[in-house]
């Protein structure tokens, strides 16, 4: 339940990025009816609120012209912080909490310059969270530098140094950027590699716009192609298991291991690349529910290999 001063707040909200509104108008947004409405009104008013009624049945109201909210001043990574903290607020799946989200993320943008909430925006449009872990440390003028050249559509040239120390220079166009398992990643096409790369973020030394636009494929969804990028990464065994429970049972079982999920006929199918068979039979060992081992015969020895361990366990003392 709302406070009704919040609701109060958002009723002058809505007027100063609306206009003129009616009460009805007012009431619908609100959930609340037009009786209520007219008590907020009053409310605002006596806090010296200049908002004009105009009476009768369809009766509305404005904001005298010229009232502006008292400004508010943050630093880039103020805004770095409250932009990707509401973002995160939202994907948390509680559902009583958006539309107060929304409406904290609108009055935050409204008391932004223009530039800075181009730059807020171009961070809600162009990153995806995975929340599992708490995310790496890196610098936010990277973050801002790549999330607007995704968000404009901008190609960039970056320094990257990979895991084994190597710089190199290349032009990339970021068509987002994902958060998972711990660390940020840029996803979009490489000039150098002449094909859809990811980079994680805090291994950037330098970035910066080049002024050429690119094309990003419709629908692109950066955290989808980065986890099925990682799960099928070359790796000495490939494996197929079909797990006997749902989709959303196997995400929870799954955790952090780099796999695929497709929902299938009786189950789940859960796919990728290993480099030890005897730590995946470890990890399926723990599920909760059966499973059916698709590929490969190697996989079923290392599943008995590890019951039969267990068994020894059992009987020790």
């Amino acid at each position: 339940m709302y406070h009704p001063t919040t609701r109060a707040l958002a009723v002058l909200s809505l007027l100063q990025r609306h206009g003129r509104m009616t009460g009805a108008e007012l009431a619908r947004r609100l959930e609340v009816n037009s009786r209520t409405v007219r008590s907020y009104i009053t409310m605002l008013q006596d806090l010296g609120a200049p908002i004009v009624a105009e009476r009768g049945r369809d009766g509305a109201y404005e904001l005298e012209a010229g009232f502006r909210l008292p400004p508010m001043m943050f630093t880039n990574d103020e805004a770095i912080a409250l932009e990707i903290g509401l973002l995160a607020a939202r994907q948390l799946g509680l559902a009583e909490a958006v539309a107060a989200i929304e409406s904290a993320r609108d009055k935050l943008e409204q008391a932004m310059p223009d530039d800075l909430r181009q730059r807020a925006r171009a961070l809600t449009e162009t990153i995806t969270l995975d929340l599992a872990t708490p995310p790496a440390t890196l610098p936010g003028a990277i973050m801002l530098t790549l999330s607007g050249a995704a968000y404009a559509r901008r190609r960039v040239h970056m320094s990257y140094r990979s895991s084994r120390g190597e710089l190199t220079e290349r032009d990339f166009d970021p068509y987002g950027l994902a958060f998972h398992a711990g660390c940020w990643y840029a996803v979009g096409h490489c000039g150098m590699r002449q094909e859809l790369r990811s980079f994680r973020l805090d291994r950037i030394e330098r970035v910066a716009a080049t002024g050429e636009g690119f094309e990003r494929p419709r629908d692109f969804d950066a955290l989808d192609h980065l986890v099925r990028s990682v799960a099928l990464l070359p790796r000495e065994f490939t494996f197929k298991v079909r797990l006997k429970t749902d989709l959303l049972s196997a995400q929870k079982a799954i955790g952090e291991m780099m796999g695929l999920l497709e929902p299938v006929d009786e189950g789940v199918l859960f796919s990728g690349t290993v480099e030890d068979l005897d730590w995946l039979a470890c990890r399926l060992a723990g599920f909760t529910f059966d499973f059916t081992v698709i590929e490969p015969a190697e996989l079923r020895a290392a599943l008995r290999r590890r019951a039969e361990q267990l068994v020894r366990l059992a009987e020790v003392g």
